[in-house]
């Protein structure tokens, strides 16, 4: 019989308090933690063929960003193949997911352990799991087994409580549904945007809300920050999505073609026009058309893409009358679209169509520990790839992730972590040992500091630059001046006089201030 203690009074008080899903979820990791006394906690929970972590307390904060395949893991995989708590003692020959990843053994292949876990559901089916790692052996008894069983009923009543609130969220924004309860927004076979940092979050929210009308969406940011990724999730949780999702390069259309590729031919419109054939427009009939890289398009092109966005019509390249179409637009450029009109490669009224609601999507650099989070998909990707038996960042790398400035962004990201585990394995670290990748490995160029200080503060997330007490004075006044003025512009549009007034200063200092920063004008 398990009788309820303090530790379970306090869960049912966060039970019934409004908190914010990922407060209420580490908490309950952190107080089964201290419940159990072990050395690591985990909450994951399934997305496709995967586990991916929700909540931990014991483990390197990359772990965040892993997903572990089931099949991969013999452990994980029978946990979620059990309706009962699973054990394996200290001397279990299968392999442990967290090798290398307890945060007070960074690198190191677990000591002798004990270790325990349990399945979750809800609503009678699979949802996750909690693992359970205790750094000395014979820890879980029989005890253990039924508090871990009590605890998992709490935990299935925590998140199940979790999508209860979301989905009353989304009822009075006026949405039936929503994602809820991850930090990663894809589905099964779908690349993921990973992060908890506060401007990430708050770009998702914005963009579960206008994913519900059906305005032109206009994505802006720097080259490699993901805007087709957030394009699909854009499409995934509008009206739209059981409708076709198509996606143009606009960079990869001859000029000579794009006319036909967009909008369709008739049969001897031109050479080689031997059948009638549909464009891209009419493929998304009913969904989305995303117009990658959109500023490239051929200035005759865009005049007929205005009359689609104007009046929902198309006609095919040779043929005598349009006829009606409906579908949605959302565009993405790295280019500053208003200087393209103001040069005359861009029509402006086109311009004014397309950008009825812009959504800036923020640099990996203004994203605080995101980084680290990303870095841990990465690397548990390479790991696969390489078949090593673990990979990791040490403390030195994970520092120098943060300090760099990524203007290749998530992208740069990808390839910096695989060039890293290649690296490491061609200079003698052995797949069958824990690889850890040092500072030398990802060979980063760190003239170009990028910690952002306001963000990791606003996100309520340690910087392990900051925790050290190793960031040179100079560098972190900078980092700080140069995300205030880049949230500042963004917030006045651009208008850098707006901006001075805003911060106080006159706007020939601040040209000169943010010339000295790397800020453009």
């Amino acid at each position: 019989m398990v009788v309820f203690t303090m530790m379970d009074t306090l869960l049912l008080a966060d039970l019934v308090a409004e908190l914010p899903r990922t407060v209420r979820l580490q908490r309950l990791v952190n107080a089964m933690r201290m419940h159990f006394r072990c050395g690591a906690v985990g909450l994951l929970k399934v997305e496709g063929d995967a586990l991916c972590p929700i909540a931990i307390d014991g483990l390197v904060r990359e772990t965040l960003g892993r997903r572990f395949v089931v099949a991969q893991h013999p452990r994980l995989s029978a946990i979620l193949a059990s309706n009962a708590p699973v054990r394996f003692p200290f001397d279990s020959t299968l392999p442990d997911p967290y090798d290398g990843l307890l945060d007070n053994h960074m690198g190191e292949p677990l000591p002798v352990h004990d270790c325990m876990g349990i399945s979750l559901s809800l609503d009678g089916k699979l949802w996750g799991a909690i693992t359970l790692d205790a750094l000395s052996g014979d820890v879980f008894g029989e005890k253990a087994r039924e508090e871990l069983i009590h605890m998992a009923l709490i935990t299935e009543t925590a998140v199940r409580l979790t999508r209860l609130e979301e989905e009353n969220r989304s009822l009075r924004a006026g949405r039936a549904e929503q994602e809820t309860l991850a930090h990663t927004t894809g589905l099964s076979g779908e690349i993921e945007i990973i992060g908890q940092s506060l401007q990430l979050q708050n770009l998702l929210q914005e963009l579960d809300m206008v994913a519900d009308s059906e305005l032109p969406v206009l994505l802006l940011g720097e080259t490699g920050v993901g805007k087709e990724l957030f394009a699909r999730r854009l499409h995934r949780v509008s009206r739209r999505k059981g409708k076709p999702l198509i996606q143009v390069n606009c960079a990869a259309l001859p000029e000579s073609l794009a006319e036909s590729e967009l909008f369709g031919h008739v049969k001897g419109a031109f050479s080689g026009a031997i059948n009638d054939r549909a464009g891209r427009i009419e493929a998304a009939e009913g969904g989305t058309l995303f117009l990658d890289e959109v500023g490239e398009l051929p200035l005759p092109v865009q005049a007929k893409l205005l009359r689609t966005l104007q009046n929902g019509e198309i006609q095919r390249l040779g043929a005598d009358k349009p006829h009606k179409v409906n579908v949605r637009i959302v565009a993405a450029t790295n280019r500053q679209l208003h200087d393209q009109v103001r040069e005359g490669h861009f029509r402006a009224d086109l311009y004014h169509r397309l950008s009825v609601y812009p959504v800036l999507i923020p640099p990996l650099r203004e994203r605080g520990n995101d980084v680290l989070l990303l870095a841990g998909s990465f690397l548990e990707l390479n790991r696969t790839r390489l078949g090593v038996r673990s990979l990791r960042l040490s403390p030195e790398a994970e520092q120098a992730l943060c300090a760099y400035a990524w203007p290749g962004n998530v992208r740069e990201l990808e390839h910096v972590i695989s060039r890293a585990a290649l690296r490491a394995v061609s200079r003698g670290a052995k797949r069958t040992e824990i690889v850890t990748l040092e500072p030398e490995h990802l060979d980063l160029d760190l003239t170009r500091p990028g910690l952002d200080l306001s963000q990791s503060a606003n996100a309520g997330i340690d910087n392990p630059i900051i925790d050290k007490g190793n960031v040179p004075l100079k560098i972190a006044i900078d980092t700080f001046q140069r995300q205030l003025i880049r949230q500042t512009l963004v917030q006045c549009q651009d208008n850098w006089a707006s901006a001075a007034r805003s911060l106080g200063i006159d706007a020939s200092n601040l040209h000169k201030l943010s010339r000295r920063l790397g800020i453009k004008a």
